[in-house]
């Protein structure tokens, strides 16, 4: 069926209700806004959906999620696990409580038991509901950072991580194999509760969660020791934060910790914000204004779903707030959890930090300096999730703590998943011991890097939207795959990593070795002192992103190192 035909059925169809017929007859004169949302389906990728809101195919609407549902349920099903129920939560965008009732009344009308959260709950909290209370699978309706026309649509296996192959690919194949959305289930809500197929959560999960997190605090004592004195500023940027934020901090003993108010409560437009990103500076505007007048030690935005972290911390010297870098927030506290765990005996044995291949390099001094192995997979948190799940299977390490590059980290294996809430609590404790020695965590960067050596990341990204610019990050991946650069600059690449085909060339020899990690569309290069270029389309918006790494003698000196190979780049491409 072509766009404009699918575009009729949806007009004409009685499966479909008045107000989505209303929305698609306001695009009528409009054909490349029909061909926009109806020439595919909103594709039901490896961590679920994630699209623009409205009518059509290829948008995020009460279709598609019934359809993904649908899906999923055919998949538990025939996994025959559908007595263990699906656990549900979602964040404080547009239609996500509504999107979760879809998902939750699928199921339910599949004789599958759902667990909806009351309200809005952290992306964590649910990959730890799904293995508290036994689900066969979890789903979490969140667009994460992204702009407030946005929602999205996770799905998570009964370990709490988000799937893995095989099971992502087959329940893909399950939801594409449904042509006819009248085959979709769905019933009355009434209905499911009064069938004990719809189940309603709420302060019983949160206490069991709040408990775990606490368990991961290493020196209580010494909070205790500066809890009349330091002070934090936090923003949940209008997201799912605030509640289970200043709760373990209030009951972990912190008593000055001020919350900005313009971005407290729940916001789906996020009025206060361009972009609901603790990656983005200017998301912490209102939060820096507020630092300053309270004179903060730290400054922390968990992201609208709260499973990733953005950090600022005082200079001691200038006064002036400094920004962390996911990477940086990341390794402050490895070294501390490594070092304070080693000091106080509670390392456990074979101890592992997971991490993947774009997150820094620095992750290779540290965990050799206290003798952890160095586990690195590919991009995404479920894959560090999934270690764990290995490492409890045989046996072989115990999780000590994993960390990506874009802003997550878990501490702890409660949940299988970043955890921002959890980020939180430890960088605040990281903060106190700081303050109990008179130091600041900026001064703990700095005694960081001289120990480990200036290592330096960042992100170039081009954005391509839309038909066209699918083609042309296609098209991009395949020249640079064909046809490698030997060099960045007067950088000559050493080795060329390949996911997709999975080989390592080395670009010297010539030799090909297998790069020991599943297919992905992602492109590595091996650069010399410690310098590395990567290339990745992204899985969750119409970007193709390239991470960049180096390794210099001061911060000015890493600095100037990576502003070149950012220009060396540019001239690849």
């Amino acid at each position: 069926m072509g766009f404009m035909e699918e575009y009729k059925f949806w007009l004409e169809d009685d499966y479909f209700d008045e107000s989505t017929k209303k929305e698609l007859l306001e695009i009528a004169d409009n054909q490349a806004e029909i061909e926009e949302r109806f020439y595919k389906e909103l594709e039901f990728g490896t961590g679920g959906l994630r699209g623009v809101i409205g009518a059509g195919i290829n948008r995020m609407n009460i279709y598609t999620v019934r359809k993904a549902s649908q899906g999923l349920a055919n998949y538990i099903l025939k996994q025959g696990t559908a007595d263990k129920g699906v656990a549900i939560a979602y964040d404080s965008r547009r239609m996500s409580p509504e999107f979760a009732d879809e998902a939750a009344l699928c199921m339910a009308a599949n004789g599958i038991k759902a667990y909806v959260f009351e309200s809005l709950r952290p992306t964590p909290e649910l990959s730890f509901a799904v293995r508290k209370l036994g689900c066969t699978a979890g789903i979490v309706v969140t667009a994460s950072h992204n702009p407030p026309e946005y929602n999205g649509y996770k799905v998570y296996w009964d370990d709490g991580a988000q799937v893995t192959a095989p099971k992502d690919k087959e329940i893909i194949e399950e939801v594409q194999t449904i042509k006819d959305y009248h085959l979709v289930k769905t019933m009355d809500k009434e209905a499911a509760k009064a069938a004990g197929l719809y189940q309603v959560l709420g302060a019983d999960i949160d206490d069991a969660y709040m408990e775990e997190l606490k368990k991961q605090i290493i020196h209580p004592e010494v909070i205790a020791q500066v809890a009349d004195d330091i002070k934090i500023v936090y923003t949940p940027l209008c997201g799912t934060g605030n509640v289970p934020a200043r709760r373990i901090l209030k009951e972990l003993g912190f008593k000055h910790v001020y919350v900005v108010p313009e971005q407290e409560n729940p916001d789906p437009d996020f009025t206060t914000l361009d972009y609901p990103n603790p990656e983005d500076p200017k998301a912490f505007t209102y939060a820096l204004r507020l630092a300053k007048e309270k004179d903060a030690d730290i400054v922390l935005a968990t992201d609208p779903d709260a499973d990733r972290l953005g950090v600022y911390a005082k200079d001691s010297k200038t006064g002036e707030y400094v920004s962390f870098t996911g990477n940086m927030s990341g390794m402050l506290l490895a070294e501390y959890i490594l070092r304070e765990k080693t000091a106080t005996g509670t390392m456990p044995a074979n101890p592992a930090l997971v991490t993947t291949i774009v997150t820094t390099n620095m992750t290779y001094p540290i965990t050799k300096a206290y003798g952890v192995k160095l586990i690195e997979v590919l991009t995404g948190f479920k894959f560090i999730g999934e270690q764990i799940k290995w490492f409890e299977q045989t046996g072989s390490n115990n999780y000590v703590f994993g960390l990506e590059e874009s802003y997550g980290c878990l501490a702890g294996t409660h949940a299988r998943d970043k955890d921002a809430i959890v980020a939180v609590m430890c960088l605040c404790e990281v903060a106190a011991y700081c303050k109990s020695q008179g130091k600041t965590l900026w001064d703990m960067m700095l005694e960081t890097y001289e120990k480990y050596g200036y290592y330096k990341e960042s992100q170039y990204t081009i954005t391509l939207k839309g038909i066209d610019g699918s083609r042309q990050i296609a098209e991009i991946m395949e020249k640079l795959r064909q046809n490698p650069p030997k060099s960045f600059g007067n950088r000559g690449v050493l080795k060329f990593r390949d996911y997709q085909t999975d080989r390592v060339v080395d670009m010297e020899t010539g030799v090909e070795t297998a790069t020991g990690l599943p297919k992905s569309n992602v492109l590595y290069f091996e650069l010399p002192e410690d310098a590395w270029c990567c290339a990745r389309p992204s899985g969750t918006e119409p970007k193709i992103k390239f991470y960049m790494g180096v390794k210099g003698s001061s911060l000015e000196d890493a600095n100037a190192k990576l502003e070149q190979l950012t220009e060396d780049l540019k001239a690849v491409l």
